[in-house]
This record gives structure tokens, C-alpha cells and sequence, in this order.
């Protein structure tokens, strides 16, 4: 099947650099709001049978628009919400940002046993993630789009992926409305058709100025996560 993988609409904790990973989360903001407009402009042209969005509120808001124009009813899937963030939900400081992005970079380094400090394991992360993905495969459509969430996104894909010379390195920021388009199944094995990094409707509905941890896993620009 086809998979395209959006990331939400900017929230206000990605303005102010908030862990924000708890139910139900944060609104999106105007800027959000008009991203979630544009993506939904952007995918047009691509065939739907099915809409699938976190328990966050930030990613129904982020499908309502795509919804709206196809006729679909988005369906909640409790395992696409984000990496937990734990003892450092709704933290901004420098210790916590670097603690989420710690454990996040030791999942990817292949120790999936390792625990966010009061959250999951990358084992138990990947587990309810390829869980609610299999559940949209066993539906039987031809193509879904799943809004869903920043770490989230880049840690399953970067994990169940099959490498691909052009994909992304993991540092690479996935923005607010980036989209990922992946095909396969569980099976075969999953293909990446294309990465857009940046808002999928135009980079003029980025915004440079928003701290936004769990959307830049290398907030240093050195290369390396955290």
C-alpha cells in the first residue's frame, strides 16, 4: 500500500519549545492552521481511501482540512501518538530538550532498550507504532495518509524503512506538515517513494523563529542528533 506520513501543523509548544507530548496536547496555532490548509491543497492530487490521526488534538486539526475536501472521516489510532516524553513532558529547559533528544538518538543508534526517563522504551515505542500501522494495512486500503507527530515519524521510519540513497540522515529537521511517502507493507518491507522535510505546502509557511525539539533532533547543526 501507499503511506504518506505527515507531521503536524505548528503548535504553541513548538513556538515555545515545550515537550508536549501528553493528551490532548496543544492547539495548533494560526500558522498551523493556515499549514494544515496548504497540505491539504498539496496532496490533491493523490489518491485517498483513508485518514488516520493521533489522540492529539494538534494532528486532528491538522487532517480536518484534507477531510473536509475528500469526504473522509479521520479515524483515531492511540498508537501514533508521540515518544513520551516523561519526567520531561512540558519542559523547555536546555536539560530536558537534551534528555529527549538523548534517548531518541540511543534508539536510533540501535539500543532500543534504553528508557526515556519516566516514558517508553524504543522496544515498546516501536511496538504500538507498528501496531497501529499494521491496523492500517490489514484495512485493505490502496493509500491512507497518517497525521502524526515529529520523533514519532522520524524514529519509525528511520527504523523500519528500507535504506535508500536519497533518504534524509536522521538529523535532518522533519518540519511542521513535512510529508513522508512510503510503500510496502510489514512483509515486504517498506520503500521510500519520497521525503519532503519542509512544509509540504510551500516554504513560506516555515517559521525559523520556533524552538520546536521534537521537529529538529539537531538543534546544534553539527550533524549529530543532540
Amino acid at each position: 500500500m501507499r503511506l504518506l506520513l505527515m507531521r503536524h501543523g505548528q503548535t504553541h509548544a513548538n513556538v515555545s519549545g515545550e515537550l508536549d507530548t501528553a493528551h490532548p496536547g496543544l492547539d495548533l496555532t494560526d500558522l498551523g492552521r493556515a499549514q494544515a490548509a496548504a497540505a491539504a491543497k498539496a496532496i490533491a492530487g493523490e489518491r485517498l481511501d483513508a485518514i488516520y490521526v493521533s489522540s492529539r488534538v494538534r494532528t486532528h486539526q491538522t487532517a480536518a482540512p484534507t477531510a473536509e475536501d475528500r469526504g473522509i472521516e479521520p479515524v483515531q489510532l492511540d498508537g501514533l501518538q508521540e515518544i513520551d516524553a516523561g519526567d520531561f513532558e512540558m519542559r523547555s529547559d536546555h536539560d530536558a530538550v537534551a534528555g529527549y533528544i538523548g534517548a531518541v538518538a540511543t534508539w536510533l543508534e540501535g539500543d532500543l532498550t534504553h528508557r526515556m526517563p519516566g516514558g517508553e522504551t524504543g522496544e515498546e515505542f516501536l511496538a504500538r507504532y507498528d501496531a497501529a500501522v499494521r491496523t492500517i494495512v490489514e484495512a485493505g486500503h490502496d493509500a491512507a495518509l497518517v497525521v502524526s507527530h515529529g520523533a514519532a515519524l522520524r524514529t519509525w521510519v528511520s527504523t523500519r524503512m528500507t535504506p535508500h540513497p536519497d533518504a534524509p540522515p536522521a538529523t535532518q529537521p522533519l518540519h511542521n506538515t513535512a510529508l513522508v511517502v512510503l510503500e510496502g507493507d510489514h512483509d515486504s518491507g517498506w520503500e521510500m517513494v519520497s521525503w519532503q522535510g519542509h512544509p509540504v505546502g510551500g516554504a513560506i509557511l516555515e517559521d525559523p523563529t520556533a524552538e520546536d525539539p521534537t521537529g529538529d533532533l539537531d538543534p546544534d547543526g553539527d550533524g549529530e542528533i543532540g
